[in-house]
């Protein structure tokens, strides 16, 4: 069926520049299946690193995902987020398997190859466009893993794009104390209401401090997650922190640097950072908990989030350019945004 088809990729060729490229496609070769790509969706924030040139080069994509082992140099096509479905299987796949839908972490392209354990059947009744956004989910998953709140404990996040919004979506289902969202955009901060924040408050009104401290009633945060990408945002992280809590820095900041004031109170307040990343299992959780089961909680957080809620913008894989000048120039209108395929 393949043979004669051509794909359209999305290639990064240099900072800020975005090409969609035609590729020849032969087919699935043995033990490998081919799948046409309804969506995908763009990361606002590793991809924006790529795009921009901000990543460090010298590391690769990502170790444990074989479609993206490259390093992170010009060029590179890049992304981890794409649906469709299952349309060829080689030699000694299960033909059973023709037709299913399917989500895999593959950059953007119309076309793909794959080996069929790499790729995820989404569940009955999950949409396309909910399911393209399984990574932002398990990330979120991963946060709540990585932070552990309590019931009762003061809550602040800081940044609500799709990542802090779905985190914040997932942490009003826990009984805590007050939840309390930061974002300099009203649009966001409204839909981090919607989603079950106690309060949503501008980090540039000059009273914000003011106004943390007497949302929690006094106390410093017992909990907070960065999730803005500003590397200075751990300063106003570290400030409302009280004695002996915990800061989850989720952001990957590449090679964006910032002074951190980290001679104040902040030596004698004995609070943790902790660096999260969704690629592994946090070491104290890995006896019981594996990635497959890290995965379930993750769809059955889909099917109760709905998050293509947060989609704002879709274009076409052909205006892929677009798509990333928005999210690049954007004021904050822009949250989620698709790349669709015209080829199903």
């Amino acid at each position: 069926m393949a043979a004669g088809l051509t794909k359209s990729a999305v290639t990064f060729v240099g900072p800020r520049r975005v090409e969609v490229q035609q590729d020849e496609v032969s087919g699935p070769g043995p033990g490998r299946v081919l799948v046409r790509t309804r969506l995908s969706a763009i990361s606002a924030g590793t991809e924006l690193l790529v795009y921009r040139g901000e990543a460090p080069t010298e590391m690769a994509a990502d170790e444990s995902i074989a479609a993206l082992r490259d390093d992170l140099s010009f060029p590179i096509r890049y992304g981890y987020a794409a649906v469709g479905d299952l349309v060829e299987v080689g030699e000694g796949v299960d033909p059973d398997l023709f037709g299913r839908r399917v989500f895999a972490f593959n950059p953007h392209e119309s076309l793909f190859e794959a080996e069929p354990q790499s790729l995820m059947e989404i569940p009955a009744g999950v949409s396309y466009e909910d399911a393209v956004m399984l990574p932002s989910i398990e990330t979120a998953v991963n946060f709540a893993m990585d932070g552990a709140p309590l019931v009762g404990e003061n809550v602040l996040i800081i940044g609500q794009g799709a990542i802090g919004l779905l985190t914040t979506a997932v942490l009003a289902q826990i009984p805590l104390a007050s939840l309390i969202t930061l974002d300099t955009v009203e649009a966001r901060r409204e839909a981090s209401l919607r989603l079950g924040a106690s309060a949503a408050l501008n980090p540039e009104s000059p009273a914000v401090m003011d106004e943390i401290a007497a949302a929690f009633g006094g106390h410093g945060a017992d909990l907070v997650f960065e999730s803005s990408g500003r590397p200075e945002a751990l300063d106003t992280a570290i400030a409302v922190t009280g004695y002996g809590g915990r800061i989850v820095i989720g952001s990957w900041y590449g090679t964006k640097r910032a002074p951190i004031d980290l001679g104040g109170s902040f030596h004698r307040s004995r609070i943790k950072l902790i660096s999260s990343q969704v690629t592994t299992i946090a070491p104290e959780l890995s006896g019981r908990w594996d990635k497959r089961r890290r995965f379930e909680t993750a769809w059955q957080m889909v099917e109760r989030l709905n998050p293509s809620q947060l989609v704002t913008h879709r274009f076409p894989i052909e205006d892929a350019a677009d798509a990333y000048r928005l999210l690049d120039e954007s004021s904050g209108d822009a949250l989620q945004v698709l790349l669709t395929y015209d080829n199903v």
